[in-house]
């Protein structure tokens, strides 16, 4: 034990910092009373009126412990982990359980380390969970493939959680060697293994929990929730940009089971950040839909911790970590002043001091196409009758909806004879092996007047490309391929916005602020120019379509997906 921190403790020397007149939130009593919190060598020393170096006057604001993101990508902030750090601390987050598989998509094991290493020293606490699931499953084209022996090694790694998301389901009950190897590799060390089930139930849920598979943030009803917890899982109810399931999920909860719940954002774009918040908007959006305040805080704070072995920090008591949160009430859960070990590093909603970040090196290198043709986006449908992918407001699942379309006497579909339906194709753009898989859109997305690309396209990250105009989609994919990667917009013929994201084209080095204005400018051309449909987010939308191991109907660099079937289907619905 460090001397120091034993006569802060016992009184003998003077605590680093008293807040005082402040009404904390007893997340183990479940009481707010009145009185002062000590801070010494980075934690919380206790309540009495202890001597301190410096006292501060909370004037009555609530003070809350620091608040854990239970699940996060972060390289879907678009920020590298400094400058996500930079974004989220403003807003109460000290702690997040991060999967760095979209990067681990891109670049393997290097991708992998360069988050590991680049999160050590950060202000926010990144536990790093190790992706499962490179690539998502065999049927897909990543830049890299992580098998058990790459990840084993990190295993022991103290900032290492356990295995992340096991988003294989079908390998993992199918007894996949490799799938089994990874989770034995995590069991041994005692380790969390994440899950992710989307409408797996029954016996197949029975068989997923009892394998080790301990947690699951794709619950989307009350009853899915419930069953997982039952199974004695921990459940992340989730607010991300495009997959919002938390107010379907509060039905769900009881004062018995809440306490195997937790918050979670998966993937949030930084203008979301800014303008809803981060886990703090989730507790406002929890309490107005009639959690009690003090439940909601516990779900993000304690429940979290104890979810992943965090034993040293999730409540403000004597020995726990000093990650504190000052909030103006329990409603709003508007951040004063945030405190990470101990440091205030954030006040009124602004850092106070810039991070330091790791330079990303070969990252920065990640867009390799094959040559395209000059028509590389045909699609023939024969039949007349054809597979179009089909959205669901504000929701990831997707639907194979089958319609009648106009096609040319060679079976073409030209998008002139069809108002309102989109093209869609993803290519492969790290190997240049010259996939591109190809396919239709409803009419619902709303995309008019042009394209747009990108390389975040889950989870292999290669490049999706949508439009009603083919000469547009592929101008977007040349532009992609000249600027490294991020997001571009096409319209007439011309580039009018893009937004570079050269960190495996998924990052960016810039600030949150700045990174965030662009894709605001971004998300506003969506609305006014293209007319996106108000129940998608453009960008975050259309890059979960080419992620098959969420139901229904998806598009890889290989076709179109049906994951009811487990298998490629032809977008002739005849064939």
């Amino acid at each position: 034990m460090d001397a120091s921190y034993f006569d802060m403790v016992t009184g003998r020397t003077p605590a680093e910092l008293r807040i005082d007149n402040v009404r904390i939130v007893d997340v183990f009593s479940g009481e707010v009373r009145s009185g002062s919190v000590c801070i010494g060598k980075g934690r919380i020393l206790g309540f009495s009126q202890l001597d301190a170096l410096e006292v501060m006057d909370g004037q009555g604001a609530y003070l809350i412990p620091g608040l854990i993101d239970g699940h996060v990508h972060i390289e879907s902030s678009m920020l590298c982990p400094a400058r996500f750090a930079e974004l989220i601390l403003p807003f109460g987050t000290t702690t997040v359980v991060a999967d760095p598989h979209e990067i681990a998509n891109v670049k393997g094991m290097d991708g992998l380390r360069y988050m590991l290493e680049a999160s050590r020293g950060l202000p926010l606490s990144v536990r790093i969970m190790l992706s499962s699931c490179v690539p998502a499953l065999p049927v897909e084209d990543s830049g890299a493939t992580l098998e058990a022996a790459d990840l084993a090694p990190l295993l022991n790694d103290p900032d290492v959680g356990g295995l992340a998301e096991m988003m294989n389901v079908p390998g993992l009950l199918g007894g996949a060697p490799e799938v089994l190897a990874k989770v034995a590799a995590a069991q041994k060390t005692g380790k969390v293994i994440d899950g992710h089930a989307p409408m797996l139930s029954g016996a197949g849920l029975d068989a997923y929990a009892a394998l080790g598979v301990g947690t699951d943030h794709e619950c989307t009803t009350p009853e899915e929730l419930r069953d997982r917890v039952v199974r004695g899982m921990y459940v992340h109810m989730r607010e991300g940009s495009a997959a919002r399931e938390v107010k379907k999920l509060v039905p769900g909860l009881s004062p018995a089971n809440q306490r195997r719940c937790l918050f979670c954002t998966d993937d949030r774009q930084p203008a979301d950040i800014l303008k809803r918040g981060h886990i703090n908007g989730i507790l406002k959006l929890a309490v107005a839909n009639g959690v009690d305040a003090v439940d909601a805080v516990r779900m993000a704070t304690l429940n979290a911790a104890e979810c992943y072995g965090l034993r040293d920090r999730g409540a403000i008591a004597p020995g726990r970590r000093a990650d504190l949160v000052l909030v103006k009430d329990l409603k709003d859960f508007e951040v004063l002043a945030c405190w990470a070990g101990g440091e205030l590093v954030a006040r009124e909603g602004r850092m106070l001091r810039s991070l330091d970040m790791l330079d990303p090196g070969v990252l920065q290198s990640s867009v390799n196409l094959a040559p395209l043709s000059a028509r590389p986006f045909s699609v023939k449908v024969p039949s007349g009758k054809a597979r179009v992918i089909g959205l669901l407001e504000h929701s990831l699942i997707t639907e194979c909806r089958v319609q009648n379309v106009n096609v040319r006497e060679n079976g073409e579909v030209e998008l002139a004879d069809n108002p309102g339906l989109l093209k869609i194709a993803v290519l492969e753009r790290h190997h240049a092996t010259g996939k591109l898989g190809t396919g239709l859109l409803d009419a619902q997305y709303g995309l008019q007047g042009g394209a747009i690309a990108t390389t975040i396209a889950h989870d292999s990250h290669n490049i999706v490309v949508a439009g009603d105009d083919e000469a547009d989609m592929l101008l977007a994919v040349q532009e992609m391929e000249r600027i490294g990667g991020g997001i571009v917009m096409v319209s007439g013929g011309k580039v009018i916005a893009e937004l570079p994201l050269p960190i495996g084209g998924l990052m960016s080095d810039r600030p949150a602020a700045e990174v965030a204005q662009k894709l605001e400018e971004l998300l506003e051309l969506a609305r006014t120019h293209y007319r996106i449909w108000e129940g998608a987010d453009a960008f975050m939308t259309l890059s979960f379509l080419a992620l098959p191991v969420i139901p229904h109907f998806k598009i890889t660099a290989r076709g179109l997906f049906d994951m009811d079937t487990f298998s490629f289907v032809y977008v002739d619905a005849e064939k």
